[in-house]
C-alpha cells in the first residue's frame, strides 16, 4: 500500500526539539505531520566531550510533548543530533577485514592519534563508501563520546521513546537531497543549518571531502562563513588538483538564500543552485507546504528518510 510505512525523525537543536512523521519511499517521501517544542535557554550546551543536556527534566518533557503531537503510536525514532556531538572523518584503509569488529579494531588503531576522547569513552562506527582502484577502502568514520551519546539515549528513553538510529544534522540534511546530488558526476554541497556550516564534495554520489563546523551566533552571510567555505575548497583542490568542479548546491534558510548564493559564488567561483526542502517532499494536509515553515524540519525529515 502506498505510504503505508511510517517513520519518525527527531531533531535535537540548541533551542528546542523538532519532529517529523514521514511515509512512503526515498523517491517519494510524504511528510504527514511535524511538531516543534522549544526549551529554555541553556537547556542544551554543545560539547564534543561533556554531556550536552543541562536540564534533563525540561529536555524529557519537551521530547515527549513533541512526539505526542505527531499522534504516532510507535516509540521508535531516528534521532538527529548537532554535529558537535561527533567527529566525522573520511579516510582510506588498506587491506581487507573479515568482520565488522575486526574493521573497528583496525580503524581505532589507524586513528588512535586523532581520537579526541579517552579510549574507554570512545564510540566508533563506519560506513564503507567505495573501493579505490588500488584496492583501498574509502570509509566514512564517526567518532563520538560514549558519555555524550549515552546521555541523549537515556533521556530519550525516559521520554518513553526508543532511538532506532542516531546521526548528525549535516548528514540528515544531505540525505534529504541525496537523489539530486547522486545525479551529478561531481558536485559541491554547502549548507548553513542551525549554527552548522557544512561543505561536502561528492563524486558519483560518494562523499570525497567533508567539513562541518559549528558557528554559533554567526549568520550565513557573515564574512567568517565566506572564509570557511573558501578555505574548505582550497583544501579540497590541493588534495585533488585534477578534479574539475562545476556544480554547486546550496541549502540555507529562505530569508538568507539570495545573499548566500552570492557569497557562495564568490567563495567558490562556481554558479550555485538552491536546494529547497519543499521541492523533495510531499506535504500532508496538516503540514505547511511553503519553504519558510518547512525548512526548520529538514534534519528531522532527513533522519526519518534514513529509516526507509
Amino acid at each position: 500500500m502506498l505510504f503505508a510505512s511510517k517513520h519518525t525523525g527527531m531533531e535535537i537543536g540548541l533551542y528546542g526539539v523538532s519532529c517529523a512523521l514521514t511515509a512512503g519511499s526515498a523517491s517519494t517521501p510524504r511528510v504527514r505531520q511535524v511538531s516543534h517544542v522549544p526549551w529554555q535557554p541553556e537547556t542544551l550546551v554543545l560539547s564534543l566531550r561533556e554531556p550536552n543536556v543541562r536540564n534533563g527534566e525540561v529536555f524529557v518533557t519537551a521530547v515527549r510533548t513533541a512526539h505526542e503531537k505527531l499522534h504516532c503510536s510507535s516509540p521508535m525514532v531516528a534521532v538527529s543530533l548537532p554535529d558537535s556531538a561527533s567527529r566525522i572523518i573520511l579516510f582510506d584503509l588498506e587491506g581487507r577485514f573479515k568482520s565488522r569488529s575486526e574493521a573497528l579494531d583496525l580503524i581505532r588503531w589507524k586513528l588512535k592519534k586523532n581520537i579526541p576522547f579517552e579510549p574507554s569513552d570512545t564510540i566508533v562506527d563506519y560506513q564503507q563508501l567505495t573501493v579505490r582502484e588500488n584496492g583501498d577502502l574509502a570509509l566514512l568514520v564517526a567518532l563520538a563520546s560514549r558519555t555524550v551519546i549515552t546521555q541523549y539515549e537515556d533521556l530519550i528513553a525516559s521520554a518513553g521513546l526508543v532511538p532506532s538510529r542516531i546521526d548528525c544534522h549535516s548528514f540528515n540534511t544531505i540525505r534529504l537531497f541525496e537523489r539530486r546530488l547522486s545525479l551529478q558526476q561531481e558536485c559541491v554541497f554547502i549548507s548553513c543549518y542551525g549554527c552548522t556550516l557544512t561543505v561536502a564534495v561528492f563524486r558519483e554520489g560518494v562523499p570525497e571531502f567533508y567539513r562541518s563546523k559549528e558557528l554559533p551566533g554567526c549568520e550565513p552571510t557573515d564574512s567568517r562563513v565566506y572564509r570557511e567555505i573558501s578555505n574548505s575548497l582550497l583544501v579540497y583542490r590541493e588534495r585533488f588538483p585534477d578534479r574539475q568542479l562545476d556544480t554547486l548546491f546550496c541549502m540555507v534558510a529562505p530569508e538568507y538564500m539570495s545573499d548566500f548564493l552570492v557569497l557562495s559564488a564568490e567563495a567558490t567561483d562556481l554558479s550555485p543552485l538552491p536546494l529547497e526542502t519543499k521541492g523533495v517532499v510531499i506535504p500532508g494536509n496538516q503540514v505547511p507546504g511553503d519553504q519558510d515553515r518547512l525548512f526548520p524540519y529538514s534534519a528531522a525529515i532527513g533522519a526519518a528518510m534514513g529509516c526507509v
